[in-house]
């Protein structure tokens, strides 16, 4: 049986961990990405990620982070503020960090905090999730989705395909497919793609123990586009991961349209997760006109002095 680590002792996340971590989320109804099992466990390398119980309360803390040791919002019931003054002061006092800081936390953690005198809450809009109608990504009708329809149109017309659930006879398609959509972007130049290459290994690697949705398009019985999500709680999905041949552009829509069709027809919404404030991924999640965006703050200490630098270049 997995042995829960009780805090100030934390724990790499593992594998056996899943369930009780994620009876926790169920419990509190996540409104933000990170908050999936899935999406702690494939992104765990890239962030350090190792976890903690405090009291009724799971803590996550990222180990990686060039600007120091900071945590996760806390996973819990009410009484929010005496947490985070805990977390806070011992990321402080405890572990020496300069600049201690909570990130991701949502509308409803800030909320019972906001009144505070001693925290700092601030916005974090590259983190800011994307939320849509799934009935939008499905029908995509009027005006707006025109060019969605378009490039669908134009697939159309010159491909013969087959949509299928992703199950282990396609994994191996799947992590073919990834290769060789990192050997067009060059990741082995950019860390970031490494690191994203490495999370979508995982997730396929373990994508029966992880018990996630996920769709493929074949081609002459090909893989050539694939995509990854779960429920993030009882009214949204989250898609986790997109890749398609980039030779064929107009597979992004197709992938898209479908995965939601076959799998979250009855999900009143899908969050498509955050643009890491890159202009081109910010601009391709605008143009399927989410519903509203699931903001995002960071919280630290007043009196610190404002840490310039405290970008995040992750995902989840």
């Amino acid at each position: 049986m997995a042995m829960h680590p009780q805090f100030p002792e934390f724990k790499p996340i593992e594998l056996e961990d899943r369930d009780f971590i994620q009876e926790t989320l169920g419990r509190y109804q996540p409104q933000t990405s990170e908050w999936t099992f899935t999406n702690l466990f494939i992104w765990r390398s890239h962030y350090g990620f190792r976890w903690s119980n405090y009291r009724d309360w799971l803590l996550v803390l990222c180990t990686t982070s060039p600007n120091g040791l900071y945590a996760l919002q806390p996973v819990g019931p009410p009484s929010r503020l005496e947490v985070v003054r805990m977390l806070l002061r011992w990321l402080k006092e405890g572990k020496k960090e300069e600049y201690p800081r909570i990130k991701r936390a949502d509308q409803l953690f800030v909320s019972e905090i906001q009144g505070a005198t001693d925290l700092l809450i601030e916005p974090t809009r590259d983190h800011f999730d994307y939320v849509y109608r799934s009935e939008d990504l499905i029908q995509l009708a009027g005006r707006k989705y025109h060019s969605k329809r378009n490039h669908i149109s134009k697939f159309l017309r010159t491909h013969s395909f087959t949509y299928a659930p992703l199950n282990n006879d396609y994994v191996r398609g799947c992590s073919e497919l990834t290769e060789s959509w990192c050997q067009w972007r060059r990741c082995e130049e950019d860390m970031n793609l490494l690191d994203e290459w490495e999370a979508v290994r995982q997730a396929l690697k373990h994508f029966s123990a992880l018990r996630i949705e996920g769709g493929v398009i074949l081609i002459d019985n090909k893989v050539k586009a694939f995509a990854l999500g779960e429920l993030l709680n009882q009214q949204t999905a989250v898609l986790h991961i997109e890749k398609a041949n980039p030779q064929i552009p107009e597979l992004y829509a197709m992938i898209n349209q479908q995965f939601c069709e076959r799998c979250w027809r009855n999900v009143p919404y899908v969050n498509r997760e955050q643009d890491l404030g890159e202009p081109g991924l910010r601009k391709a999640k605008l143009s399927y006109y989410p519903v509203h965006l699931v903001e995002k703050f960071q919280i630290r200490l007043a009196g610190d002095e404002k840490k310039k630098n405290a970008s995040d270049t992750l995902k989840p």
